[in-house]
């Protein structure tokens, strides 16, 4: 057994650099790489021109070493995160334990030291007994190096496709409690693990600890694609209408499916040597070309290189990549072959299982030791080839922001947490936080709606959600809110009258009251005076007077109207108005059907969910009265009125108003104005606007949605259109979406996990920033957002039995439970 520190080949680390025993120094930084299934065809090649920028300002003898970790993790539930909030915590429960692919990647950028001997499988650290330094670092060496990393950094930051963070001494070498990059790739140790040493074999295969290793490399030209770019098509998301992209090395990255670890080198050496010894090359097979074929056929390819590095000045490097896999279970690493030639083949290449070689390319895989890989393993391409292979894409990252939703990554489902409101306004993606939301019957559309008002809901928002078809009355009961709803033994009711202790009459008060009077009164195409206009003005004034002489009066309409009868009439006939300036007859008269006694009595003197201000969830269900000619106006009159109210006096406080189907009903009954009025002023409120809907052809037909709602809405969320593909040509063209985001579209749900049940949504952050997430929820979530109606009554039912919502849904999730297991 050989001791470790006999054969090391880090000398120290210091000056945030990692300094080699042969006097090689590396800067190491952690890279923030685009999240997968984000970029479009136009970004994979500005992302790979960008790389070859930025390689190419290194200096000679340099090595570009991009490490990319892969790392399967479970999902731990944080209840104390969660809150007090019981879908929230079923929520929690049900990704425990969540397995997803973790990635971190580091760029190490290594200046080996001048004259020093180049390894190779022969000459290699690791088959070394003592290693000394070759010379010292040189300090103009040094400083002329970091300059070149310092150009890098800034191209790379520039391009807005990655981000930089250089790394210290402590993330190098470690601390006491935490392994530091060096350690951790040595022993294979989790980000954030502590310290832990384990047993390192490197005959008869490749382990530390009892974790099994194996090594796939590209590094011989027959393995290697014969054509290569900066993205492929991926079949899974792709259309016959739409080609969806992914990095042409993503393969060997997040959608390889076990640990590993995806090393990427490019060694930049003395180009002109370089091509003197490929000349000399050239002569030699043209002199044995005569005995084979095959020697004129290597002459020619050498011609071809030469040619195309002089013609179109390219970089000639050396280059190889190789996936270190690693695994706990036998069984499992037997399986990692299959998966990786799979990931290969899909580029088009041959995975080589590396045997004798495998400690060598390990040992030169240590951060900081790419100045001893082994050359006689690595291939002559062009820089512009050899970035094809470099995986360019990361996993799904939780937002900053402490507001938003849960969703899922694609891939896996793990929960991420997304903020389509305010950090999107923060970063400048949007200007407003409105919302359009797109999508047909059956595509999850209600599912994710209930979703993110509930998880609004739970973060202190106010929310007003109009309806039709009852998708919210679980979630409404649930949270406790007010129901609005007609039926006939038990018909919608308001009380516009009613103000809650501590308010006061204001001057909006009377006005959404005097404009109820007035819409009440006069036909739509009838004109009010202006007499009237202050009669009615006059009248509330005198009547709240009369309310706070007289406590045991209750306003509502009633008791409005007897004061009308009695007290107002004796008024107006001692001032002597005359009947030409406010006919009080007339007005009674048209307004006796809603006084106690008359045809809709009910409807404006509730005694029950009066404080619509204060209240946080309230829903209007208009299925029922959509068509009625006096229910619906008035309602819609009153909600209106009510979110406006919410909107000017909850200062501080986040305000939504959800209108689904129904916004077409209202927009026939003269809301337009309020419509367009709320798209474009609710932002300066802390509100937003969304509206929903199913069909597009209530887009194009609707100048309401075309003009106002949509071009105020800077989110747009896109459920299901697979059944719009062939016609998509005209949504993307309405909605402004570019091919990327067509793409996108397109590909949802086209590769679920069958053994999961969730629906994909599409969301746009203005055009600027576009993803498509999986809507997976909690049994209990599902029992509460269904809308399917055998599964809503029998929630319902349960419900009435045990007492509450919450109550009835636990206990039928958890009969569902037992009975699947």
């Amino acid at each position: 057994m050989v001791r470790a520190s006999s054969m090391f080949p880090i000398f120290k680390v210091e000056r945030d650099c990692i300094v080699s025993m042969q006097g090689d120094f590396s800067v190491v930084y952690k890279a923030t790489l685009p999240e997968i299934f984000t970029l479009s065809d136009g970004d994979y090649e500005a992302y790979h021109q960008v790389l070859v920028k930025a390689i190419k300002v290194l200096p000679k003898h340099s090595v570009f070493h991009k490490m990319d970790w892969f790392v399967r993790e479970s999902y731990q539930s944080d209840y104390d995160r969660a809150g007090e909030g019981f879908l929230s915590r079923s929520s929690e429960t049900f990704f425990n334990e969540r397995e997803s692919l973790a990635h971190s990647c580091y760029f190490i950028l290594t200046k080996q030291a001048e004259g020093r001997k180049l390894g190779s499988s022969v000459y290699s650290n690791v088959l070394r007994k003592s290693i000394v330094p070759a010379q010292l670092t040189d300090e103009k060496l040094y400083l002329d190096f970091l300059d070149s990393c310092g150009q890098l950094e800034r191209i790379l930051k520039d391009s807005g496709f990655v981000a930089l963070s250089r790394l210290g001494d402590d993330e190098l070498a470690g601390t006491a409690n935490h392994a530091g990059l060096i350690e951790r790739f040595t022993f294979l140790l989790g980000e954030g693990e502590p310290s832990l040493l384990r047993d390192i074999r490197v005959r008869d295969g490749l382990k530390v600890g009892e974790k099994e290793l194996e090594i796939y490399r590209l590094s011989e030209m027959e393995d290697l694609p014969a054509m290569c770019g900066s993205r492929i098509n991926y079949d899974r998301y792709s259309t016959d209408r739409s080609k969806f992209s992914i990095g042409f090395a993503s393969p060997l990255g997040q959608l390889l499916d076990c640990n590993h670890i995806y090393h990427q080198y490019v060694f930049i050496g003395d180009d002109r040597e370089r091509i003197k010894r490929l000349e000399a090359k050239k002569l030699r097979l043209q002199s044995l070309s005569a005995y084979s074929r095959e020697n004129a056929v290597s002459r020619d390819a050498v011609n071809d290189f030469l040619n195309e590095a002089v013609v179109h000045q390219r970089l000639p490097v050396r280059a190889h990549f190789n996936v270190l896999c690693w695994s706990d279970e036998g069984r499992e690493i037997r399986d990692v072959k299959n998966k990786v030639s799979a990931a290969m083949a899909q580029m088009d290449a041959v995975a080589k299982l590396e045997t004798e070689g495998a400690a060598q390319l390990w040992f030169a895989g240590m951060p900081g030791n790419a100045g001893d890989f082994p050359m006689n393993d690595t291939f002559d391409t062009f820089i512009e080839q050899a970035t094809c292979f470099f995986n360019l894409e990361s996993s799904y990252r939780d937002s900053v922001s402490p507001f938003g939703i849960r969703l899922g990554d694609r891939l896996t489902g793990r929960p991420v947490h997304v903020d389509i409101s305010d950090e999107p306004m923060r970063l400048g993606f949007v200007t407003n936080r409105n919302k359009f939301i797109l999508g047909p019957s059956g595509s999850g559309k209600s599912f994710f709606t209930n979703h993110m008002v509930r998880s609004y809901f739970e973060q202190g928002a106010h929310v007003v959600l109009v309806d039709v078809g009852h998708s919210y009355r679980g979630l409404c009961e649930l949270v406790d809110g007010y129901y609005f709803t007609y039926a006939e033994n038990d018909p919608i009711r308001f009380n516009p009258f009613f103000i809650v202790a501590g308010e006061v009459l204001d001057t909006e008060k009377k006005e959404s009251i005097k404009t109820l009077l007035l819409a009440l009164w006069k036909k739509d195409d009838e004109r009010f005076r202006r007499s009237e206009y202050v009669a009615l003005s006059n009248a509330l004034n005198l009547y709240y007077q009369y309310l706070g002489e007289n406590s045991d009066i209750f306003p509502c309409f009633n008791s409005f109207y007897e004061w009308l009868l009695s007290d107002y009439t004796q008024i107006l006939e001692k001032g002597k108005v005359k009947d030409k300036d406010f006919d009080v007859s007339s007005f009674l008269y048209v307004l006796q059907p809603y006084y106690r006694g008359g045809e809709f009595d009910y409807l404006l003197n509730a005694t029950e969910n009066l404080d619509l201000l204060h209240q946080p969830f309230i829903v209007f269900e208009l299925d029922n009265i959509k068509d009625h000619p006096i229910l619906f106006p008035v309602v819609t009159l009153i909600l209106m009125e009510m979110f406006i109210s919410k909107m000017r006096k909850l200062k501080g406080i986040r305000k939504v108003l959800l209108i689904e189907e129904c916004w077409k009903a209202i927009a026939k009954e003269g809301m337009a104005e309020y419509i367009k009025y709320l798209f474009k002023t609710v932002r300066k409120y802390f509100g937003e606007a969304i509206v929903v809907t199913q069909d597009i052809e209530d887009i194009i037909s609707s100048p309401i949605v075309k003009q106002a709602i949509i071009n105020n809405a800077d989110c747009k969320i896109l459920l299901d259109q697979s059944k719009y593909q062939n016609k998509f040509d005209a949504i993307q063209e309405l909605l402004g979406l570019t091919d990327k985001e067509r793409a996108l579209i397109l590909s949802m749900n086209r590769a679920n996990d069958p053994k999961r049940r969730y629906k994909e949504v599409f969301i746009s952050l203005g055009g600027q920033h576009s993803k498509v997430y999986r809507t997976e929820v909690s049994l209990e979530e599902y029992l509460c957002y269904t809308t399917e109606e055998i599964e809503k009554l029998k929630v319902q039912e349960y419900a009435a039995r045990y007492g509450s919502m919450q109550k009835g849904i636990q206990m039928l999730a958890r009969e569902m439970k037992n009975v699947k297991s």
